[in-house]
């Protein structure tokens, strides 16, 4: 079996050294780089890049640079995606995002979790665990996502929190770990004030 095999069935793996991962990481960071030197008001252009990075990609997509991706061909994006500033997704497992998500800036989500056991470890060994985000999710600034979790629809993630579990539907969560606040409620519709026009 080869390494990229062991990854995708969930085993230990070793990135480190193998020809055919170490060769689909350069090609996706290769198109991670010439994304991240288009001018930004050149969304077309950007566009046509970020369809050769992602596997599956909806339509209103954007993301702001600079933007790293492992792999490209294990992320899908919904539709009416937005990711800001510094944007990095491990993505050696899985990782699918659903439709109307939103990314703040300087989020990333790693699917890949070393070794325990330090001879493991020192031997480069690792395991990529599947991200799943929702439809309808807001990612506050700074959150790291890990691999194994899923994110429920209609839910925010607070500034700053790691999610280490999964999270979820129709919450407010944040924390280090992220915990669960509350629900969100109809009362939520008055959180900010509204132009009337009067």
């Amino acid at each position: 079996m080869t390494e990229k095999q062991k990854r995708d069935q969930g085993f230990l793996y070793n990135a480190n050294y193998d020809e055919e991962i170490l060769a689909d990481i350069n090609k996706c960071n290769d198109l991670c780089h010439k994304f991240n030197q288009i001018k930004p008001s050149d969304r077309e252009a950007q566009t046509e890049i970020l369809k050769q990075i992602f596997h599956k990609m909806g339509e209103s997509v954007y993301v702001n640079t600079p933007f790293w991706c492992d792999y490209g061909y294990n992320t899908t994006v919904g539709d009416y995606f937005f990711a800001n500033h510094n944007c990095q997704i491990l993505d050696g497992g899985k990782v699918t995002f659903g439709d109307h998500v939103f990314i703040a800036p300087n989020c990333t989500f790693t699917t890949a979790e070393h070794a325990l056991d330090v001879e493991q470890r020192n031997e480069g060994l690792e395991v990529a665990l599947p991200i799943t985000v929702g439809n309808n999710v807001w990612i506050g600034a700074g959150t790291i996502v890990l691999g194994g979790v899923t994110i429920g629809d209609n839910t925010v993630i607070g500034a700053g929190s790691v999610v280490t579990k999964d999270i979820p539907s129709n919450v407010i969560a944040v924390g280090v770990p992220c915990r669960v606040m509350r629900e969100i409620t109809e009362a939520d519709k008055e959180r900010y004030p509204h132009y009337t026009g009067e």
